[in-house]
Parts: C-alpha cells; structure tokens; sequence
C-alpha cells in the first residue's frame, strides 16, 4: 500500500502541473477571441464542455466562462450561459439516446440513462463519463457536435446567465429563458440522433 500511495503522488506530482499547463493556455486562447462574436465563441466553449466532461477542456471553458461573467457585461453572461448549456446536453444526449432508441444499449445502461436527465438539468456533465469511457468515438463527437449547437443557439438568442451554475433550476433568472429552453432542447435532440443512428446496435 506505501508503494502504490507513492507511486500516486509522483504521478499526481507530474501530471498535475501538465494539465495546469494546458488549462492555462486554453484559457488564454479564450480571453484572445475577445467578444466580437458571440456566436462562434458560444459554440466553442460549448462544445469544449463535451470533450472531456470535467477534464481540462472542460474546465477552461467553465474558468473562461465565470471569469467573463465576474467582468458583469451582458456579453459575459451571455457566454456563461452558453457554457452553461453545453455542460447541460452531454448528460441530456445519454439519458434521451437510452430512452428512445433502447436497442442501441443494455439493460444497465437504460437504467442508469434515467437519472441523466436530472443530472443534465443540473449541470452536472459528469453523468455521461461512463457512457463516453465505454464507446468514446460514438458519445464524445456527438456530444461535442450537440453542445456546440446549444451554446452558439444560446448566444445567438442572446440568453444570458448572472448564475455560474445551477443549470436548469436557475432558468427564472435567465434572460431569454424560453430560447434558452429551445437551445437546450434542440443541441441535445441533435446528439442524441447523432449518437443513435451512429451506434450500432447492442448485443449482449
């Protein structure tokens, strides 16, 4: 046990600053787009919040997104926002994929899917890792491709969040909450097809 706790913090103590490193740097990609189109920059940082679902990616864009709302423009909630709901359809994609195409997965993962929708609601992007863990080439692109449409639909309708989280149940405060609503629903319809049509069917 005293090997492998050592064993741990070397590897800790190694790959921590690497990551550090790569977080930074994505960040200061970010802040050098500036604001002159929300658009586009909403469909990056929402697509960022699929690719590794709490890894560095993930977190640059979460970082970029509250540093942006901390400034207290409206074009920085509106990139939070937009953040926001591409953290919001990773889980979103799961749960409607093994809601309505049951034959693409297993009992347990249909079962498990359920409890993404309020996980996706919530903001928490991490209920899709075992899904993306076990078939990354079918779930990572569709959820990227889903939640890049949420964030630059979110942007475009000019939805803005003063909230850093909450997801879904701060939806009272958000500006343009209707579209925001539609922006969600269409970017995690969109992955879900993809991820669907793509997959081929379970066999067990």
């Amino acid at each position: 046990p005293l090997i492998g706790i050592l064993a741990i913090g070397v590897i800790m103590f190694t790959v921590n600053p690497i990551f550090a490193f790569i977080n930074t740097a994505m960040t200061n990609v970010l802040n050098g787009m500036g604001t002159s189109n929300l658009v586009l920059l909403g469909a990056i940082v929402g697509g960022m919040m699929s690719i590794d679902m709490g890894g560095p990616f993930n977190k640059a864009a979460y970082v970029f997104g509250t540093a942006m709302l901390a400034e207290g423009t409206d074009a920085g909630k509106i990139i939070m926002a937009s953040v926001m709901v591409g953290g919001m359809v990773p889980p979103l994609v799961i749960a409607l994929s093994t809601t309505f195409f049951k034959n693409k997965w297993s009992e347990a993962d249909k079962k498990a899917g359920l409890v993404n929708y309020i996980m996706g609601l919530s903001f928490i992007s991490e209920g899709a890792i075992p899904y993306a863990a076990a078939d990354p080439a079918h779930v990572i692109p569709s959820c990227i491709i889903g939640s890049a449409i949420a964030g630059a639909l979110s942007a475009m309708f000019g939805c803005a969040s003063p909230a850093p989280h909450g997801g879904f149940w701060v939806i009272a405060i958000i500006t343009n909450p209707v579209m925001y609503f539609v922006a969600l629903a269409v970017g995690s319809i969109v992955g879900c097809l993809i991820l669907s049509f793509w997959k081929k069917p379970y066999e067990g």
